[in-house]
């Protein structure tokens, strides 16, 4: 049974790799043949507790097609180290797919066109937790998820828990999940200094793990 249901995960993640590779309406889809680079789908474990979203590849990561590979994934790899979590125990995405130009914001209707892909994602993993990484993911997943009157700026409401009460409409069936807001790993490759709150941050979240 666990095979099966294995089997069944992986296939439906396939099947957004391969909707998304050829998602030529993509407005950054011509990038890719411009910059030689690859859409990044995630990666990590499919029956994952935890699932991280940031909010798009940077240039080391749509050469490689692999997500937070670059400067952010080494401190990501060092806050999961902190808490005692494998990497390969989670699971790691973003909402974008593929790296906007020159590593600009995302725009809202890039947003809307990957949007579905990731919410597929999240669907297929049930995860307790979500941890979202950085501002526009966090908006994206609270929102997603009714929590828009819970909505502040990151800086009021990182490492902060919130429940969903039901989440039927989403799941087809109630799932038990907190979502918690977390600063960008990227914002302690600037400074430095903001690393031991990340640290906090990130073990609320392992004291939330089942």
């Amino acid at each position: 049974m666990k095979q099966q249901k294995f089997s069944s995960k992986l296939s439906e993640m396939k099947k957004i790799r391969d909707d998304i590779f050829n998602l030529k309406k993509s407005p950054l889809y011509a990038e890719r043949i411009t910059n030689k680079s690859f859409p990044v789908i995630g990666s990590g474990n499919h029956d994952a507790k935890i699932m991280f979203i940031g909010e798009a590849p940077g240039k080391n990561e749509a050469k490689t097609g692999q997500p937070f590979c670059g400067a952010s994934g080494k401190i990501l790899d060092e806050l999961l180290k902190h808490i005692s979590i494998s990497r390969e125990d989670v699971y790691v995405t973003n909402i974008i797919k593929d790296r906007p130009t020159n590593n600009r914001d995302p725009k809202p209707e890039e947003i809307k066109l990957y949007g579905p892909f990731l919410d597929k994602q999240i669907q297929i993993i049930k995860p307790e937790i979500i941890a979202t990484l950085g501002r526009f993911s966090m908006k994206y997943v609270m929102e997603k998820f009714d929590l828009k009157k819970e909505l502040n700026t990151i800086s009021k409401i990182h490492g902060q828990k919130f429940e969903v009460k039901n989440t039927t409409s989403f799941f087809g069936e109630n799932i038990q999940l907190k979502i918690i807001p977390l600063y960008h790993p990227a914002v302690a490759i600037y400074n430095r200094n903001t690393l031991p709150d990340l640290k906090k941050d990130f073990e609320i979240l392992k004291k939330e793990l089942k």
